[in-house]
C-alpha cells in the first residue's frame, strides 16, 4: 500500500480499520473541529482522506483458487451472497450480503484506485477489493460468492482495462459467476432511485449526473478534475484555494477567511503547487478543501458565492439528463452532501429552476447501496435497468430481464 507523503494535512490516521458489529468503518483524524476566531464555523464532515488497509487483511490478489474462508471464522451459517462495490475519487467502500435479506457487512479504505494510460487500473483495484472482499464475507457468514457488482469512478471514460480484465479476474479469485460493472453514476443511480425513471446527482470528489427512463442512460459531466466534474468537491477546493491564493496576491477575488484556512491546513502558499501537483491523488487532496469552503461560507461572502457557483453547475448537469416527459423524480447523493445546507440550501433552488417538471425526492440509498441493490436483482433475474457498453456490462450467468 502506498503511504501519503507531503504535507501534515494528509498523514495516515493512527488506527486503521476494525470490524464492530455489522460495519467496518477507518478512523480518521480531520482537524476540522476547531475554533476560528474569524467567525468560520468548524468544517462539516467530508474530507477524504488516505488511509491504509488492516494488515492482518491484507492478502495478496494473487492468491488465486483459495478457499473464501482462508484467514478468520464464519460468524453466522454460511450462505451464498454477493459482493458490492463502490469505487470513488477519494477511497472504496465493500460490502458483502446474503441473499437472505440480512443487513451486508461492509468495510472501506481511503487509498483510491489508480488511474494510468490504460485508465483505472484492475490491478490495483483488486489489490484493494479482495482483502476486503474475503474479510467481510467471513464476518458475513457468506461462503459462496456468486455475484460481484462494481461501481467505478470514471468508469465511462476509463474503463476499458477493467472491461477486459476484471471479470475473469474476479471470477478466479472469488469463483463469482456473474460480474456487472457499472459507473458509479448508475449505481448511485440504483441505490437512490431503484426502478423509477429520473436523474440523480452524485457528488463526491468528483460529479456526474445520470438519467433514464428505463430505456437508455444519459449522462453529463463526469469528465474528470481537469476538464470537468464541475461543482464537485475538488471543483469546489480548487475555487477555495484559488481565493486564498488571490488573497495572498492581493487580488481581486480573494478571500481573508479562505486563505487562513488554507495555511492551517497546507502550510504557507507558496508551498501549494509542491503539495498538490504531483500527487496522483490530487483530486482528493482538492477534494479535502471543500469543508473549509462550506465552513466558511456563513461569514464570507467569496465562500458563498463558490458554493452558488457549484450548485449552479450541479443543477445544470441534472436537467440535461432528466426526462422531459412523465413525471421524473431527481435525487442527490455522495459525500459531497454532507457539506449541508450551505451547500443544499442553493442546490434546491436551483434544481427548482432548471428542472422545474421534476419532484424532488430524498435517496433511498446511496452508491454502494445501488450496487448490492444491482447484485441482489441480477441474482434474482430481475434487474430492468438498461445495459449501456460504455455505462453498464453485465457477464456471466445472469442477464437483465427482458
Amino acid at each position: 500500500m502506498r503511504s501519503a507523503t507531503g504535507s501534515r494535512a494528509f498523514a495516515q490516521p493512527a488506527s486503521t480499520s476494525s470490524f464492530n458489529g455489522r460495519r467496518a468503518t477507518s478512523s480518521h483524524s480531520s482537524g476540522h473541529h476547531r475554533h476560528h476566531p474569524n467567525g468560520c464555523g468548524s468544517a462539516p464532515a467530508y474530507a477524504p482522506s488516505p488511509a491504509t488497509l488492516p494488515p492482518s487483511y491484507a492478502r495478496s490478489g494473487e492468491e488465486e483458487g483459495i478457499p473464501l474462508f482462508a484467514e478468520g471464522k464464519a460468524v453466522h451459517p454460511a450462505a451464498p451472497g454477493y459482493l458490492a462495490v463502490d469505487s470513488g475519487g477519494s477511497g472504496l467502500r465493500v460490502a458483502v450480503g446474503a441473499y437472505d435479506g440480512a443487513p451486508p457487512v461492509e468495510a472501506r479504505s481511503g487509498q483510491p484506485v489508480r488511474t494510468g494510460e490504460r485508465g483505472i487500473d484492475p490491478a490495483h483495484l483488486l489489490e484493494l477489493v479482495l482483502p476486503l472482499a474475503r474479510a467481510v464475507a467471513a464476518e458475513a457468514g457468506v461462503d459462496e460468492l456468486t455475484t460481484a457488482v462494481i461501481g467505478a469512478a470514471g468508469f465511462a471514460t476509463l474503463g476499458d482495462a477493467l472491461r477486459a480484465e476484471l471479470p475473469d479476474a474476479l471470477t478466479r479469485a472469488l469463483g463469482v459467476r456473474t460480474v456487472a460493472l457499472a459507473a458509479d453514476a448508475v449505481t448511485a443511480y440504483i441505490g437512490a432511485l431503484g426502478p423509477r425513471p429520473g436523474a440523480v446527482l452524485a457528488a463526491g470528489t468528483g460529479l456526474i449526473a445520470i438519467g433514464t427512463d428505463l430505456t437508455t442512460w444519459r449522462r453529463a459531466d463526469g469528465w474528470g478534475h481537469l476538464l470537468g466534474d464541475c461543482g464537485g468537491g475538488a471543483w469546489i477546493g480548487r475555487a477555495g484555494l484559488e481565493a486564498a491564493l488571490r488573497a495572498f496576491d492581493g487580488r481581486a477575488g480573494g478571500s481573508g477567511p479562505l486563505l487562513e484556512r488554507a495555511r492551517e491546513r497546507f502550510g504557507q502558499p507558496p508551498e501549494l503547487p509542491g503539495l498538490i501537483y504531483p500527487r496522483p491523488d490530487r483530486a482528493a487532496v482538492l477534494a479535502s478543501f471543500a469543508p473549509e469552503v462550506a465552513a466558511c461560507a456563513p461569514h464570507d461572502p467569496v465562500a458563498t458565492g463558490i458554493l452558488r457557483a457549484a450548485a449552479r453547475h450541479m443543477a445544470e448537469s441534472v436537467a440535461a439528463v432528466c426526462p422531459r416527459s412523465g413525471e421524473p423524480e431527481v435525487a442527490w447523493t455522495g459525500g459531497l452532501l454532507k457539506l449541508g445546507e450551505p451547500l443544499l440550501s442553493f442546490l434546491r433552488d436551483e434544481l427548482a429552476q432548471q428542472a422545474p417538471h421534476a419532484r424532488q425526492t430524498a435517496p433511498q440509498g446511496d452508491p454502494l447501496h445501488g450496487s448490492s441493490r444491482l447484485a441482489a436483482a441480477l441474482a434474482a433475474g430481475d434487474a430492468i435497468w438498461p445495459e449501456d457498453p460504455r455505462l453498464l456490462c453485465v457477464s456471466g450467468a445472469h442477464k437483465r430481464a427482458t
